[in-house]
């Protein structure tokens, strides 16, 4: 396992004793068989950093700036998770860039046109 990750055996409705992960700094054991995740409310500081590095890794810069803006909008609502709130921006964002054509990266269809 790799650092800070856990195994851990719990009760699921599979078996009584199944196997699964954990992490070791914030203490979440997953529930991958029953697909119940751990709810978390991270700070708004702490869900900006990690918005940050799903954004810098996966969005164009264009889309980034708009994917954390918002992350910070649906945050300051207050009344959903983590993980709601990341994938609600980035849905937004795609649909922002599919109405807007001119905001969309080159395609590989789009590379004989020009």
């Amino acid at each position: 396992m790799g650092k800070g990750i856990f195994k851990e055996y719990i009760k699921t409705s599979a078996n009584p004793s199944t196997r699964t992960i954990g992490h070791r700094s914030c203490g979440v054991i997953f529930n991958f068989v029953d697909d119940k995740m751990p709810k978390k409310y991270s700070s708004r500081k702490e869900l900006k950093i990690l918005a940050a590095r799903f954004a810098e890794k996966n969005l164009p810069p264009e889309n980034a700036a708009k994917f954390l803006l918002e992350v910070d909008r649906l945050k300051s609502r207050g009344r959903l998770q983590d993980s709601e709130v990341l994938i609600k921006a980035y849905r937004e964002v795609l649909e922002q860039s599919a109405r807007n054509p001119a905001n969309k990266d080159v395609g590989v269809s789009d590379v004989g046109q020009k």
